[in-house]
């Protein structure tokens, strides 16, 4: 009976280390572009500051797990004529558990012609069905 308590013991307290009751997981936005940015995610703006500021970093950490769709607004240079996005701004992110999500934003401003660009990243191995041959 006690080698069975002190198992028992040894069980539960192994259980409990390899739970956490934090979810490692965030989202980075790094705004490398010429304006601010405006990032909508899950019922919320957050603004990221435009590449001339020291915080053109912003960090959303302990998201829940699920699939959420975002969306970008961005600001455009006042002498702009053109201006157009590439890239995913806007789109879905799959969150689960120590998933760690990179959105990197840049541009450029070529005669009146302002192009933002935005890249996504993340940790999460890719299935190999989504792989192109």
């Amino acid at each position: 009976m006690k080698k069975l308590l002190i198992f028992s013991s040894l069980l539960l307290f192994s259980f409990g280390l390899g739970c956490s009751s934090s979810v490692n997981n965030s989202i980075e936005l790094r705004n490398l572009a010429w304006g601010e940015i405006h990032f909508n995610f899950r019922g919320e703006v957050y603004k990221v500051p435009a590449a001339s500021s020291r915080e053109q970093v912003l960090t959303l950490r302990e998201l829940p797990k699920g699939k959420f769709e975002y969306t970008t607004t961005f600001e455009i240079p006042a002498n702009a004529t053109e201006s157009s996005a590439e890239g995913d701004i806007t789109g879905v992110v799959d969150i689960d558990a120590g998933t760690k999500i990179l959105i990197l934003y840049s541009s450029t401003f070529i005669d009146g012609n302002y192009t933002i660009y935005t890249t996504v990243s993340t940790n999460e191995p890719i299935e190999e069905d989504s792989i192109l041959p």
